[in-house]
């Protein structure tokens, strides 16, 4: 997790990795002082598409939990790969 005083980071990205890090580890549990931080840094639409991102990227938990996930190379890491404009290609 993010240390909350780190300052390598903007305090826009700080906000939107707390989200993150809530989002994955205690999502009812999202506090007002950060809604109240993200809506400083972000409108209502990327407000919705960073939690988008963040469910979708998540979305791997309940596989991998259940064991029912697929393996794309068996025993090997599948790669990520990324087009110019940042879009998931494979």
């Amino acid at each position: 997790m993010l240390e909350r005083n780190d300052d390598s980071f903007s305090p826009a990205r700080r906000a939107a990795l707390a989200l993150s890090d809530a989002v994955m580890t205690t999502p009812g549990r999202i506090g007002s002082g950060l809604v109240a931080e993200l809506r400083e840094h972000f409108s209502d639409a990327q407000l919705i598409e960073i939690t988008l991102d963040i469910m979708k990227w998540n979305g791997q938990k309940v596989p991998v939990a259940l064991g029912v996930d697929v393996w794309l190379k068996p025993g090997a890491l599948t790669d990520l790969v990324f087009d110019a404009q940042g879009n998931w290609v494979r």
